[in-house]
């Protein structure tokens, strides 16, 4: 009687390394399993993204229509979150329900090895990786486009969209703070402006009502107002006024160009760095032309020093000093643009969240193989888990690399390559055992 080794075929064939049969009932069961945990993580997006945004709207009674409108409009964004936690949580269910079967324990001893697992999922990794970029490179710009252009339509008919409570409304030149409302009511109003002949106007009031005016934008109606305007170089030169009453009109042009910019976010790929490009143009332009004011200041504070008191300049020293320090701390405030940092994480997100299932595979399979019972149940509990931990570093990265001025790369790629490490190493811990 012969004995079997672990790798060998009943026939004493050499291991074999690849089936084509398990590859697709893998590769099924994954994207099942990809499928319930896409729905489950589209459906928590949604609530919070996107019903909340329509309860807000239906409030200011916009009609449902175009509220649906909005809503599909923002799908796309919805589903390139969804996708790369799907791929974790559903991997995850899929290896661990196999193992806790045992019937992963079976391939194995039927000569076939961990690549039967690794390369179905990894085939899953790759596929939505892909369309989860495609969805935020191509289709969420597409429909951040068409979310403004109906968003602009609503707007002008329903202006009290622009106002919500304890809120800062950016229109053009013209900055509005709220306070509470109720309504079309609000509390203590403060505006600042610039008059049409350059002057900064301050606005303040109690209370304020807001109302339509149609084609024409809308109107506060504001009541106790206090106007105060100065000029833009003599601060000491201004004038202040005192109304019962006094309306302000904001036009529709400022309240459409409010609504035209769009972020990083909603843009895709290649337009965002073709921005970084123009951005950094300027930056290294307003750089240089510091550096050379730096220059011209520092050497003429060198000639006043060298002269001595007979100097023409001597007099005027600690203006010159002054204003050296002043350059000096104009160029660091440019060289730190924050701006641009904005735009080189935007620029990293839109790769590292999309290729994140593909990161997400090795740590899911890895954690997978250890299931003994319960597979299903245990993967998508870790794969919550995991999700969280995951959200949690992409949002300290990009918190990091706004404020501390982090590298972006790393910022956005260490939760994946965390991922991918940690998955790595488990996997080849599991293959050596």
């Amino acid at each position: 009687m012969r004995q079997l080794s672990f790798l060998q075929t009943p026939d004493g064939e050499s291991p074999r390394s690849m089936s084509f049969t398990i590859y697709r009932y893998i590769l099924s069961e994954a994207f099942f399993s990809f499928l319930i945990a896409f729905l489950f993580f589209f459906f928590i997006f949604f609530v919070n993204q996107l019903l909340l945004m329509a309860q807000e709207i239906l409030t200011k009674q916009v009609p449902f229509g175009q509220v649906a409108m909005l809503v599909l409009f923002s799908l796309p964004g919805v589903i390139a979150m969804s996708a790369p936690f799907a791929s974790l949580v559903g991997t995850l269910m899929t290896v661990g329900r196999l193992s806790s079967d045992n019937e992963i324990l079976v391939m194995l001893s039927s000569g076939l090895s961990f690549r039967n697992v690794f390369i179905p999922a990894i085939t899953v990794g790759v596929v939505i990786s892909l369309l989860s970029f495609m969805a935020n490179d191509v289709l969420l710009p597409a429909g951040t486009l068409q979310f403004a252009r109906l968003y602009r339509r609503i707007l002008v008919s329903t202006p009290a969209l622009e106002l919500s409570a304890n809120s800062v409304k950016k229109f053009k030149d013209t900055v509005i703070v709220t306070g509470n409302v109720t309504g079309n009511a609000i509390d203590n109003v403060l505006i600042l402006d610039r008059t049409s002949d350059g002057e900064r106007r301050v606005i303040m009031a109690n209370n304020a009502e807001l109302k339509d005016a149609g084609k024409s934008g809308l109107s506060l109606d504001l009541d106790r107002a206090f106007v105060q305007s100065s000029k833009e170089i003599a601060r000491d030169d201004y004038d202040y006024a005192i109304a019962g009453s006094l309306r302000y009109w904001v036009p529709q042009e400022d309240l459409i160009q409010a609504m035209s910019s769009v972020s990083p976010r909603e843009m895709s790929s290649i337009d965002v760095f073709k921005e970084i490009r123009k951005q950094t143009v300027e930056l290294n332009n307003r750089l240089n032309e510091r550096q050379n004011r730096i220059t011209t200041s520092a050497f003429a504070l060198e000639e006043t020093f060298r002269g001595g008191p007979t100097a023409a300049g001597w007099n005027r020293r600690n203006n010159q000093i002054t204003a050296f320090q002043r350059d000096v701390q104009a160029f660091n405030n440019i060289r730190n643009d924050r701006t641009l940092s904005l735009y080189w994480l935007e620029f990293y997100k839109k790769f590292s969240i999309p290729f994140g299932a593909f990161s997400f595979i090795f740590l899911a399979v890895s954690l997978g193989l250890m299931a003994k019972k319960s597979g299903q149940t245990v993967g998508f509990i870790f794969g919550l888990i995991i999700s969280v931990v995951y959200w949690a570093l992409l949002l300290g990265g990009q918190t990091m690399g706004i404020r501390m001025n982090t590298n972006p790369f790393w910022s956005m790629w260490l939760p994946n390559i965390l991922a991918l490490s940690v998955g790595s190493v488990l996997a080849i811990i599991k293959v050596m055992k």
